[in-house]
């Protein structure tokens, strides 16, 4: 971590009545951009809404710039929010909805006509600033939310699951917006379960399950974790069992299981040195593969080997 951290989080629980929806979570967020990773429920947007001061934590602490999120308005103006709910005001037009929400946080009429012409710009939503958001389809809502998220020009932004709806244009649009703003100074925690789309943004993350934090760092050192484990393997193939009995006396090869018809799943300790020589294998034997992918390879695999 290069500075201080922007986020700390010490055995923080949040109780909704029989279910935590923080449980002892401890973990720190560094400066630029951290991924937030984990399946829905656990815990992401409970997490984003103690940071934001919506809720009060039962047990524990987590601060945000170094103050306490619970009733403190003064942290509140260095944040910016994009919820996961698509909740706008959706008589009002997109100029109409930024300007009001900087309005009744002490920006005056000019300045608030300026911002929101920079934000709406920003998230290429200008064009569309006199037309009511209930004629927006959900990938023009998570451009509006982005863009109340950044009027007010917060040094740190909360965004969850802010891709989710876009078409894969928005997306790659939205994700150089974020790192346009990390490299301009900003800190953003970006919560997802779309996992490749954490791993195009940054390489430091925060693991979540059940409000726990599993795992948090560097990217490529959690996936190191899978070196110690069997990786899963499909093969598809016209010759599946002709292929397990090859593949039997291989050296790299643990287990071997038929999934369906076609498909056999290698079981190796060892995927790089099984991949190189799969080829050779195969040519050598007269195996025809129509297929071949590692099924853990991944971030969800080192998700499921965490949660074990």
């Amino acid at each position: 971590m290069n500075g201080p951290p922007i986020v700390r989080a010490e055995n923080a629980s949040k109780r909704y009545g029989e279910v935590l929806g923080l449980n002892g979570f401890t973990a720190s967020f560094g400066p630029g951009i951290t991924g937030l990773v984990g399946p829905n429920g656990a815990g992401k947007s409970t997490l984003f809404r103690v940071l934001t001061g919506q809720l009060r934590l039962d047990a524990g602490t987590i601060t945000l710039l170094g103050k306490e999120t619970w009733n403190t308005p003064e942290k509140n103006r260095a944040l910016g929010f994009c919820p996961d709910h698509a909740g706008l005001y959706d008589w009002m037009n997109p100029r109409e909805f930024v300007s009001s929400l900087l309005l009744l946080n002490g920006v005056g009429p000019s300045e608030a006509a300026q911002r929101t012409q920079a934000a709406l710009e920003t998230v290429e939503m200008w064009e569309f600033r006199d037309r009511k958001i209930r004629t927006f389809s959900k990938g023009m809502i998570q451009r509006v939310k982005v863009a109340q998220a950044i009027a007010h020009q917060p040094t740190v932004l909360l965004l969850d699951e802010p891709l989710n709806g876009m078409d894969p244009m928005g997306r790659a649009s939205l994700l150089a917006l974020f790192q346009k703003l990390a490299e301009e100074g900003r800190h953003l925690i970006v919560s997802s379960h779309v996992l490749h789309e954490v791993e195009r943004l940054t390489s430091q993350i925060v693991m979540i399950s059940n409000g726990r934090a599993l795992a948090e760092g560097d990217l490529h050192r959690i996936r190191d974790l899978l070196d110690q484990h069997p990786h899963t393997i499909q093969i598809e193939t016209t010759t599946p069992r002709l292929l397990a009995q090859i593949l039997s006396d291989h050296p790299d090869v643990t287990g071997l299981t038929f999934a369906a018809p076609g498909i056999l799943m290698v079981q190796t300790a060892q995927p790089d040195a099984f991949f190189q020589s799969l080829p050779e294998v195969a040519l050598k034997e007269g195996v025809n593969l129509t297929g071949v992918r590692s099924l853990d390879d991944n971030l969800e695999a080192v998700f499921r080997l965490l949660s074990r």
